[in-house]
C-alpha cells in the first residue's frame, strides 16, 4: 500500500503527484499497462461527455467532465515524460507560449478592434508558425478524428481558402437537389446507394456552409428534437393504455 495523506482540497501538483503513483511500479496495474493509443478513445469520449454538459447547462457535471478530460491530459504527459519525451510543463509552457504569441493584439503592439480581425491575427500568425503549404497538404492535416460532418466542413473551407470553387447561393442548393436525385435513382435500381448518399451529405454540408450553418451543429439539434418528439409521443401513447 503506497504511503498518502488524502487532503480536504487537491490542486494541479496533486494531480500530477497521484498519477505518477498510480503508474509506479506499486500503483495500480491497469493504469500501469496503459498507453497513448490504449487511451485515446477515452480521451475523446471524455471531451464529447464535457460537451454534453455543457447543453445540457449541468454545472456540476461539467465541473466533474472537465476533471475528466484534464485527467486525460496529465495520464498522456506522464506516459510521455516516463518515456523521456515531455513532461506537463513542457506541455503547459507551450500553450501559454502559443496564447502570447498568437494574441499580438493584448502582448504586443497588433490592433485587433473585433473578434474578426483578432481571428484573422491568430490565422496569419499560424500560417507563419507552420510555413507555407500547399493547399492539399492542408487538407491531409485535418484530424480524421473529427465527427464526419465536421470533418467535410473543414475540408470544404480549407479547400475554398486554397482555391477550389464550390456551389454558391442557389447554386448550392440545385447541387443538393441533384444529389438526393442520384440517390433516389440509385435506390430505385436496388443499389446500396452507400457514394451517393455519403455525396449528398457531403452537398448538404457546403449549403450549411452557404448560410452559415454548421452541419454538425445542425445534426445534433435534429437529433435533439427528435429525441423530444419521441418522448412525448411514447408519454401520449403510455397515458392512452392506462
Amino acid at each position: 500500500m503506497i504511503d498518502f495523506n488524502p487532503k480536504d482540497r487537491y490542486n494541479m501538483e496533486d494531480l500530477t503527484e497521484i498519477m505518477a503513483l498510480l503508474r509506479s511500479p506499486e500503483g495500480c496495474p491497469w493504469d500501469r499497462e496503459q498507453t497513448h493509443d490504449s487511451i485515446r478513445r477515452n480521451f475523446i469520449e471524455e471531451v464529447y461527455e464535457a460537451a454534453d454538459a455543457i447543453d445540457r447547462r449541468d454545472d456540476a457535471n461539467l465541473r466533474e467532465e472537465l476533471g475528466d478530460v484534464l485527467l486525460q491530459v496529465v495520464f498522456h504527459a506522464r506516459i510521455a515524460q516516463e518515456g523521456g519525451r515531455f513532461d506537463l510543463s513542457d506541455v503547459i509552457d507551450e500553450v501559454c507560449k502559443k496564447l502570447v504569441r498568437r494574441h499580438p493584439h493584448i502582448f504586443g503592439g497588433t490592433a485587433a478592434n473585433t473578434s474578426e480581425e483578432a481571428l484573422k491575427n491568430w490565422d496569419q500568425i499560424k500560417k507563419e508558425e507552420k510555413g507555407q503549404k500547399t493547399a492539399f497538404q492542408s487538407l491531409e492535416q485535418i484530424p480524421i478524428s473529427l465527427p464526419a460532418l465536421a470533418y467535410a466542413d473543414k475540408m470544404q473551407s480549407r479547400a475554398a481558402k486554397g482555391g477550389w470553387v464550390f456551389p454558391q447561393g442557389e447554386a448550392a442548393m440545385d447541387d443538393l437537389s441533384r444529389r438526393l436525385d442520384l440517390l433516389r435513382q440509385a435506390a430505385a435500381r436496388g443499389e446500396k446507394a452507400e457514394e451517393e448518399l455519403g455525396e449528398l451529405l457531403f452537398a448538404a454540408v457546403q449549403a450549411g456552409r452557404v448560410q452559415g450553418v454548421d452541419s454538425e451543429e445542425a445534426l445534433y439539434r435534429a437529433s435533439r428534437r427528435f429525441l423530444e418528439a419521441f418522448r412525448q409521443e411514447e408519454e401520449a401513447r403510455l397515458k392512452t393504455t392506462k
